[in-house]
């Protein structure tokens, strides 16, 4: 709980500073999501293995890589689903043409 909250909390608040960001900038839908996913991304993957080349199977760093991952994948999803419902308030997005 200690690891995956702040990595929760973290992968939201990026996703809204980018995705909020490319609204305030009037970008089309269709660069705003994208880019709000990819700055919510943390390539947990990579941390992975670095954390166990560096650390070994054994270590916390590991532990707490993989915890990453685990929640990784439902966060995505619900970004998905929110960049999806307000896909209408972008007023240049091709839902609105």
């Amino acid at each position: 709980v200690l690891i995956a909250v702040p990595l929760i909390l973290q992968t939201y608040f990026i996703f809204a500073i980018a995705y909020g960001w490319a609204k305030a900038w009037h970008l089309p839908y269709d660069i705003a999501a994208p880019a709000g996913m990819i700055g919510a991304s943390n390539f947990f993957e990579l941390a992975v293995a670095v954390a166990i080349s560096l650390f070994g199977l054994q270590s916390g760093a590991a532990l707490a890589t993989t915890v990453g991952v685990l929640t990784e994948v439902p966060i995505m999803l619900s970004l998905v689903r929110i960049a999806k419902a307000t896909r209408g308030t972008f007023k240049n997005s091709a839902s609105t043409r």
